[in-house]
């Protein structure tokens, strides 16, 4: 059903006015530039009621108390994956009954949207504590710092994987939060591996890495890609090489050979 218009009280104050004058509801409509029959819906308010201001209980009633409207909020703020089926069931147990629309409505108007989650690495306690000291340490770098490093690592494609699609009920800019993303392991089957690099001015060259890469291989890899990379992104003679902590990085030889190449 179509909303009606709600005329200003202004507007049905003139009306009144001009029928207390003996004024007819077509003459008014005609003066005011009003429908007849809103002109006649106006007048026998005013004098069923005596007013012509705008009575409380008009529209429709909200479906959620305050208290129910709160719970979602919790519920949602504690574990963003929950559904909103699940939420339905929740209510529908309490005794409200509403549709999973219902609630999706209104968590958005609270500012609570559903999001599909940012994909991030599966990281330790330790891992964190290392990557918090690490950030840290370069936060006072300049740009000219960073216009020079040449980031490198390896990255799983997945080829075939699990169709299910799972949201986050979350707020603007909070997607990297740990509740809000969806934590995912470099191993496992149905894929294959890259390498690659990057740098502030673009991408550097790509290679699939082929069955499982050692120490020897990532050092191939490296000796076949680095310097063209390098060339390509114009990082000029004074550049920077990085990568993680990756055993294969880390390794005796892989050391070694980072110590005698001369790039």
């Amino acid at each position: 059903m179509v909303k009606s218009r709600e005329w200003s009280r202004k507007t049905r104050e003139e009306v009144i006015t001009l029928h207390r004058k003996g004024n007819g509801y077509k003459k008014i409509a005609k003066m005011l530039n009003i429908p007849r029959e809103t002109i006649g819906s106006i007048i026998r308010k005013f004098k069923a009621k005596g007013t012509v201001e705008t009575l409380p209980g008009r529209g429709r009633k909200k479906m959620l108390t305050l208290t129910a409207v709160r719970y979602l909020k919790r519920r949602v703020e504690k574990s963003p994956r929950v559904t909103a089926e699940e939420l339905r069931k929740d209510l529908s147990d309490v005794g409200t009954e509403v549709s999973a629309q219902t609630i999706r409505r209104t968590l958005r108007n609270e500012g609570l949207h559903a999001r599909t989650p940012r994909r991030t690495p599966l990281l330790s306690p330790k891992n964190k504590k290392s990557r918090l000291q690490y950030a840290k340490s370069h936060v006072d770098k300049p740009q000219t710092f960073w216009d020079s490093v040449l980031w490198t690592d390896e990255t799983k494609l997945e080829l075939f994987g699990s169709m299910d699609q799972r949201y986050v009920w979350r707020r603007k800019n909070k997607a990297y939060e740990e509740k809000n993303t969806l934590p995912t392991v470099k191993h496992g089957g149905g894929s294959i591996m890259l390498w690659g690099c990057f740098a502030s001015a673009g991408t550097g060259k790509l290679q699939r890495v082929q069955g499982t890469m050692n120490s020897l291989q990532y050092q191939e890899i490296l000796d076949d890609n680095v310097i063209q990379s390098v060339t390509n992104l114009r990082l000029g003679r004074r550049w920077t090489f990085q990568q993680d902590n990756d055993p294969k990085h880390t390794s005796k030889s892989t050391r070694a050979w980072l110590q005698i190449k001369v790039w």
